[in-house]
């Protein structure tokens, strides 16, 4: 029989603005690092709003204002580049424990496998891409990936376009390749929910990160 493994921890929030949801995500990490609490998953939304990895430049930002809309532009301390969050995604950002693995890119590939897995059960083809670290199906991005990592626990992680507004991507230079076009769930005519792709991907995660669980 399998060794049934607790799951791992899961803070849960409808929306949060970018600079509180960083301020939790490093308390969160603070606390992982002092052995104070164990590792744990954080599934939340931004309001729309452009983010700019440690390669990334003001100048990917193209526009602030998409009909009519305003979407604000934080600097942020994970690696990438320009990336794009609003409603309509599902934000993952696992704090994980790597201090006995030290292998970022492993735990990159964890972040990209759970995506896979999730998108394969909606009956969605989608893989990695010599074009760059996220999920791709057929050449657009459909799930951005970008960590950071201070003395080997990691945090930020993954925004899955489930049905969010594509105009708005149109505001940045994706991952400073300008022809990345990007798709999402509901592009591809799959119709899902954030509350249906998250019962999808919480066990992948669990089976996925179980390992860096104290």
């Amino acid at each position: 029989m399998a060794h049934h493994h607790e799951c791992l921890r899961i803070i849960r929030h409808t929306q949060q603005t970018y600079p509180d949801s960083v301020a939790e995500q490093e308390a969160e990490a603070a606390h992982v690092l002092n052995n104070k609490n164990s590792p744990c998953i954080i599934l939340t939304e931004h309001p729309p709003l452009f983010t700019i990895g440690t390669s990334g430049h003001k100048n990917d930002v193209l526009f602030e204002e998409i009909d009519g809309e305003h979407i604000d532009v934080f600097p942020t301390g994970r690696g990438g580049e320009v990336t794009y969050h609003g409603p309509g995604q599902l934000i993952v950002y696992v704090i994980a424990d790597l201090r006995k693995e030290q292998d970022l890119h492993k735990h990159v590939w964890r972040l990209e496998e759970m995506v896979i897995r999730t998108l394969t059960d909606f009956d969605i083809a989608a893989g990695r891409s010599q074009r760059g670290i996220g999920v791709w199906v057929d050449n657009r991005k459909i799930a951005a990936v970008g960590v950071r990592c201070r003395k080997w626990i990691s945090y930020h992680g993954v925004a899955l376009n489930i049905a969010p507004d594509l105009k708005h991507f149109s505001g940045i230079v994706p991952c400073g390749m300008r022809d990345t076009p990007v798709t999402s769930m509901q592009r591809l005519g799959i119709q899902a929910d954030r509350n249906g792709v998250e019962k999808v991907l919480l066990p992948y995660a669990n089976t996925l990160f179980a390992a860096l669980k104290h």
